[in-house]
């Protein structure tokens, strides 16, 4: 769809230096945060208590959760489950309680305040172990993803937008992992498949552009790398603000209707979102300038039969 004006010409090179610079610094607070603070491991990482009891009335999430804050259990996560009667409550590894008797004190907590009997439908405790083996099999997973873009992409381009296209989506993630590390947002299992669907979706942006870069170095036969990377980048813009602002619009419906389960989950993909935008103009076009690309590296190689013929009808 074509919501711009078909002759629009943005100098998006011009501001590369500027962009770069800001990235980077984005990138070293991010990275900087990452070794001091750290993520914020949810109980898929870290272990904990996971206890699912049953109302006989609709369940009040609020009231349930002060209830246990006030118990002294203040990193609790109160959510429904299956119905609006059943609550999930997970409770992070507490090491001064006996993880065996938490579940029977939550529950004395929660009857303290409440009439009518609460069942315990079933007890599960996720152990360290399982934390440690999650955190490496989702490290792994991103660095799976990663060689396999970097493979694809040079067999589809060449080398010089493999390596940007890398370079673009490091940056998305760092500078997604690094926002939750600044604020210490709960990172848990959703998020973790939020940073995969970010690698997804800023991939699928930056091959959308340097496929049209790949076609403007063909078709041009005059102007500089810098001018036909503009061009490229004009010619896709609709497509690329279409795109990001309708898959904003769900994403932000999920944040403001799906409820506190997945806002984590919604606030990563937004921002996620917003940087793969940025990131396939500013970073990956930006990487694939700055090394030098030209028309003669995009064109397909010659075959033999295709040889310069002298004069006198000889072969070169």
């Amino acid at each position: 769809m074509q919501f711009l004006n078909k002759n629009i010409e943005l100098n998006f090179m011009s501001k590369r230096k500027i962009a770069a610079f800001v990235s980077a610094i984005l990138l070293l607070v991010s990275i900087g945060s990452l070794i001091v603070q750290g993520l914020n491991f949810g109980i898929d990482f870290t272990g904990g208590t996971m206890i699912e009891v049953a109302y006989q009335e609709e369940a009040k999430l609020d009231v349930i959760r002060n209830t246990l804050n006030q118990n002294g259990y203040d990193d609790v996560i109160v959510q429904n489950f299956g119905s609006i009667h059943d609550v999930l409550i997970r409770l992070p590894v507490i090491e001064t309680e006996n993880m065996a008797e938490l579940s029977n004190k939550v529950l004395a907590a929660l009857q303290a305040e409440h009439e009518t009997t609460i069942d315990v439908r079933r007890v599960e405790f996720v152990g360290p172990q399982v934390g440690e083996e999650l955190t490496e099999q989702g490290g792994l997973a991103m660095l799976y993803a990663l060689f396999g873009i970097l493979i694809y992409v040079s067999l589809r381009f060449e080398y010089r937008f493999a390596i940007g296209s890398i370079i673009a989506l490091i940056h998305d993630v760092v500078l997604t992992l690094g926002f939750f590390s600044v604020l210490q947002l709960e990172f848990d299992l959703t998020v973790l498949a939020a940073i995969l669907a970010i690698i997804g979706y800023s991939l699928n942006d930056t091959i959308v552009v340097f496929d049209r870069i790949r076609e403007t170095f063909l078709r041009m036969r005059k102007g500089s790398s810098e001018e036909i990377i503009n061009k490229a980048l004009n010619d896709t813009l609709s497509r690329t603000l279409m795109t990001s602002l309708t898959t904003l619009l769900v994403v932000f419906s999920l944040y403001t209707f799906g409820g506190e389960v997945i806002h984590a989950f919604a606030i990563a993909l937004l921002l996620g979102i917003v940087i793969g935008t940025y990131s396939s103009i500013y970073i990956a076009s930006n990487a694939v300038l700055t090394m030098g690309v030209s028309k003669a590296d995009l064109l397909p190689p010659e075959k033999e039969g295709d040889q310069d013929i002298n004069e006198d009808g000889s072969q070169v």
